[in-house]
């Protein structure tokens, strides 16, 4: 026999199970119409906004655009989809993090000059905090009055006019002992390494320039004298000195022998700008047995020389930037490369030819964005005084005290110029050359 409580039960069972279809059902159709409302005010917004959407290229879920810069070097590949899809600026998505890349002069310009103030700071990145210190550093650090007092005292105290100078003697030993080393190199007929060399000689300058050698000040101490004598408005850390050190060499280094390295290699692929150089050098400098300092202002020519071979931001609020609409956050990535190659305002970008820049006041200091090798606004490399120094002085020996030719079995057309990514955009060969001395250079 069946209890009262058993049918009470049973009947409770029996009641709930007719309910499931009923909830069920219900739940699909909250769902249906969450999703079609959803559809709707998406639709409805991307109408109103249709025309403020930043052009890129289609992306995947998950890896977003990443699949489209792995066939070729990034500032190459990002160069091909600009043209493509937005010569000023155009979106990315790389992983799930927004990019917006710049690729023009004219959103150069809005980015580093107009909205420089919304554009100035950095993303914060796990690893930029682990090398810098916990961005005690120059390159990495957020945007604030603290990196606005380092930088001061980084282009005042350590990387200014006046330190440069101060240095000068520095450049000058180490580059005649590079000579001296290709001289004996030439006296044999042996070929040099000349990118290997350029390489340990910038090492060299940077080493000595930071850390000095027995009774020389160097930029160690400076930084430290200045953190002993509490002469500054910002209380200069020793996190903040190791992160610069260890900067101005990742910068110092490498930047300068892949700009040398990259300018004797156009010279020797276009023997007339070659010859053009070391005529100008040869005669400023006459009957000089060392090339110094004292007249590379002197050296035009070879200013246009440089010029021609050396052709990451976050936006920290919602702006335009020719037309488009950047939201707050954004990585934005300034293709200096692209611009410096834009057939808009070069012809012949791709051809090396000095006399581009010959009636022009287009310089290298941050003022005109078709050419920002060294960046400009608020991030603007502080090192460009140190840079161009090195590069100058160098080259300017190269060419005063030796004849230059390739080695056998290679001739100027076959000369390999494929580009590897680093710190610096290098090539991926090792330039090898044979210094012929100059017999008009006095002993």
């Amino acid at each position: 026999m069946v209890s009262w409580e058993q049918l009470i039960i049973n009947e409770h069972s029996a009641f709930s199970w007719l309910l499931i279809p009923f909830f069920s059902s219900s739940i699909v159709v909250i769902i249906i119409i969450t999703l079609l409302l959803k559809l709707k005010s998406s639709s409805s917004s991307s109408s109103t906004t249709a025309k403020k959407n930043i052009p890129g290229p289609r992306r995947l879920p998950i890896i977003g655009n990443l699949h489209q810069l792995v066939s070729a070097l990034p500032h190459q590949r990002l160069c091909d989809l600009a043209r493509e899809h937005g010569p000023d600026v155009m979106h990315l998505r790389l992983g799930e993090v927004p990019h917006v890349v710049v690729s023009s002069s004219r959103a150069a310009r809005e980015v580093m000059k107009t909205h420089d103030a919304v554009f100035a700071s950095r993303p914060s990145l796990l690893a930029a905090e682990m090398m810098t210190y916990a961005g005690s550093d120059l390159v990495f650090t957020r945007y604030g009055e603290s990196y606005k007092r380092l930088r001061k005292i980084c282009v005042v105290e350590v990387l200014g006019a006046g330190r440069v100078r101060y240095f000068r003697p520095v450049r000058e030993e180490e580059v005649a002992d590079l000579v001296r080393k290709f001289s004996r190199r030439a006296a044999r007929g042996e070929a040099v390494d000349v990118s290997r060399e350029m390489f340990w000689l910038s090492s060299r300058i940077t080493c000595r320039t930071v850390l000095g050698k027995a009774r020389e000040e160097d930029l160690v101490d400076v930084l430290l004298n200045l953190q002993a004598s509490g002469s500054t408005d910002f209380s200069l850390t020793m996190d903040n000195i190791k992160a610069v050190t260890v900067e101005v060499f990742i910068a110092g280094v490498e930047t300068s022998a892949t700009a040398i390295d990259w300018t004797m290699a156009e010279m020797m692929k276009d023997e007339r700008v070659l010859r053009k150089a070391q005529e100008e050098v040869r005669q400023v400098y006459r009957g000089k047995t060392n090339v110094d300092e004292s007249s590379l202002h002197e050296l035009k020519y070879l200013d246009l020389v440089i010029k021609e071979s050396l052709f990451p931001r976050e936006s920290q609020a919602k702006v335009e930037v020719c037309g488009y609409e950047i939201p707050a956050k954004t990585k934005v990535i300034v293709n200096c490369w692209a611009i410096g190659r834009d057939p808009q305002y070069w012809i012949e970008p791709t051809k090396f030819y000095p006399e581009r820049f010959a009636d022009s006041t287009i310089d290298y200091k941050g003022n005109n964005f078709e050419f920002i090798p060294f960046g400009a606004g608020r991030r603007m490399c502080p090192g460009m005084l140190y840079a161009t120094a090195v590069v100058k002085l160098t080259l300017a020996n190269l060419l005063y005290h030796f004849d230059w030719k390739l080695v056998d079995g290679m001739d100027a057309e076959n000369l390999d110029m494929t580009e590897a990514f680093g710190v610096a955009v290098g090539r991926k060969c090792s330039l090898c050359l044979i210094p012929i001395a100059y017999d008009d250079v006095p002993i």
